[in-house]
């Protein structure tokens, strides 16, 4: 074969063939942990070579799932994780521990010189916010935050027809993160608290805002060419906590009458620097089936997830009326997901295993991130900013700017 040949032969080769394993440990090997593990055990070019929990029975499980990588498991205390980046045979390291850990553990992983992934949210506070920027653009080490409602189906083919021109100008979005997770997340089905039911007792604020706002940024061009620029939120009261309790448990139930902080539904509106709106809602505590409510609205017409529909003027048949959205996703798939192989047993549908696949790529092959840090904090920092629009009686709070200005001349990238 001439040397012509072997080249055009060896970009055609998979990924696999073309760039070296990536060395992996995993922090964090509860549910959601071992759910990212057991993706990441069957790709192909990953090595899982250690495991990091304080709970030794959730590690066992874990090192179940990655038997055939034969990882090193850590788990003397919850600094454990500090041994685990001092070694010099990893790349990455995933973190799924719960969430007041998620910045700590980025932030130190930065600077063992291990390229980070976190589960969502990245950081808590805007201190947190600042410290992952700050350590990164010290150390150059990719940070990224595994927002994966970000690589969802529907969601890149929306991107495609926004880029597209098929909505026009973009105008408004709404999202939510509508998943009752009193009976199962914050609490046990026995009633017992689990670790986030600390901060129903602690904040008033959006507490998960990063799977309502993840396409909303590629959608709305956010830190490439627009910013957010303030947000104002408001929070109901709080009831469904004690009703559920009062309902499941009996009136007399601890949680049927503990104060708790956090108001039942968070609103937000948030106003970008191009003087696009926002509206994002937290509701997690009230009983109701999982939705997202995504809306984006342009000047040449919408898309709206909950009724699965489109009216685009000029294009729709019929006039003021909805069309179904699915000839359009079919239309306007993503390349990345034509060209991604189907497993049946990846999480959320496939979209773990895309999001995993496109940050393995980029581990190996030492490229960008698909989903950089600035758009993680900016996600994330709603936490902290909500809570203090809410406090403050509901007034307009500044978000910060965490790209320095260079949101000005920043250029789209996602799923570019």
């Amino acid at each position: 074969m001439n040397r012509r040949l072997f080249l055009s032969a060896g970009a055609a080769l998979p990924l696999s063939a073309q760039a070296p394993t990536a060395r992996i440990a995993v922090i964090g090997t509860g549910n959601r942990g071992r759910s990212l593990l057991t993706t990441l055990a069957r790709m192909p070019g990953v090595d899982i070579r250690a495991l990091c929990d304080t709970d030794p029975s959730a590690l066992d499980r874990a090192a179940t799932v990655a038997v055939n990588h034969k990882p090193e498991l850590y788990s003397r205390g919850e600094n454990d994780y500090q041994r685990l980046l001092s070694r010099d045979d990893l790349d990455a390291v995933v973190i799924a521990s719960p969430w007041k850990w998620h910045a700590t553990m980025a932030i130190d992983a930065m600077k063992a010189g291990k390229i980070a992934a976190s589960e969502v949210p990245i950081a808590q506070t805007l201190e947190e916010c600042w410290q992952l920027i700050d350590t990164h653009e010290r150390t150059r080490v990719p940070c990224m935050m595994l927002e994966n409602w970000s690589f969802r189906r529907d969601n890149l083919a929306v991107l495609n027809m926004i880029r597209k021109g098929l909505l026009g100008d973009m105008v408004h979005c709404h999202c939510a993160h509508s998943h009752d997770c009193i009976d199962h997340w914050f609490f046990d089905p026995k009633g017992n608290d689990r670790w986030p039911a600390e901060f129903l007792i602690k904040r008033n604020c959006d507490q998960y805002p990063t799977h309502a706002l993840g396409p909303v940024l590629s959608w709305m061009d956010i830190n490439r060419g627009d910013s957010f620029a303030t947000i104002t939120s408001n929070a109901t009261s709080q009831r469904g906590i004690n009703a559920y309790f009062a309902r499941q448990f009996g009136p007399d139930h601890p949680n049927a009458k503990k104060i708790f902080a956090q108001g039942d539904i968070v609103t937000s509106l948030i106003k970008t620097q191009q003087g696009r709106t926002v509206v994002v809602n937290y509701d997690m505590q009230l009983p109701r089936p999982y939705d997202n409510r995504w809306m984006v609205q342009g000047t040449l017409g919408l898309y709206d997830e909950d009724k699965s529909a489109v009216y685009l003027t000029g294009k729709s048949p019929k006039y003021h009326e909805w069309e179904p959205f699915a000839p359009y996703q079919a239309a306007h798939d993503h390349k990345w997901w034509t060209t991604m192989t189907a497993d049946p047993n990846a999480g959320h549908g496939g979209t773990d295993l895309l999001e995993l696949s496109k940050f393995i790529e980029a581990v190996r092959l030492k490229t960008p991130m698909p989903l950089d840090l600035y758009d993680g904090v900016t996600m994330s920092s709603v936490i902290a900013l909500s809570g203090r629009s809410i406090a403050m009686g509901g007034v307009p709070v500044p978000f910060p700017d965490f790209t320095r200005g260079q949101w000005k001349s920043r250029k789209p990238y996602f799923g570019v």
